[in-house]
């Protein structure tokens, strides 16, 4: 006789958190203003200004923006300033850096409002394998959500997590 076949990691009682389940969708737009500057690298007021004018800003919305200088310019601060007043009518959500500076942000914003009591005392297990890129630092800021009300933290998936804390 043949034994049943028990899939006992789909009996256990570990919860799997998984970072992609609250990926905001909607388009990520950067906006280089190296082009805006004086050869790159020289910002100035009244030409920038002028560029900032002329720009379409309507093409930004319902988008995530994130605003940065590809080259080494020195940017003063009013500039992206004046760059997110007018982006923020378009806008639904801008930062100063990096494509994975915006979705640190937004995965931030969104690890803020989460409650975590549904996780006291369970045994969790953060997701790894995403299909869309998950910023390093959204695994990093769930961890330490986590950590206090948790009996348990592992990474990876449940046929082969790596343990990461263990309440004493």
């Amino acid at each position: 006789m043949q034994e049943e076949i028990v899939n006992r990691v789909a009996q256990s009682k570990l919860i799997t958190f998984n970072l992609e389940d609250y990926y905001p969708v909607g388009n990520r737009m950067l906006l280089d203003i190296k082009d805006w500057l004086y050869e790159g690298f020289i910002l100035k007021e009244k030409e920038f200004r002028a560029h900032v004018a002329q720009h379409d800003w309507s093409q930004y919305h319902n988008a995530y923006v994130a605003m940065h200088c590809s080259t080494d310019a020195i940017v003063p601060g009013w500039a992206y300033l004046l760059l997110s007043m007018n982006l923020s009518p378009f806008a639904k959500k801008i930062v100063q850096g990096s494509l994975v500076d915006l979705e640190t942000l937004l995965y931030q914003s969104i690890l803020d409002t989460i409650d975590y009591t549904e996780f006291q005392d369970k045994s969790v297990i953060i997701k790894g394998c995403t299909k869309r890129a998950v910023p390093p630092n959204a695994y990093i800021i769930l961890a330490a959500k986590l950590q206090p009300v948790a009996k348990s933290v592992m990474y990876g998936e449940a046929c082969s997590a790596v343990p990461l804390y263990k309440r004493k």
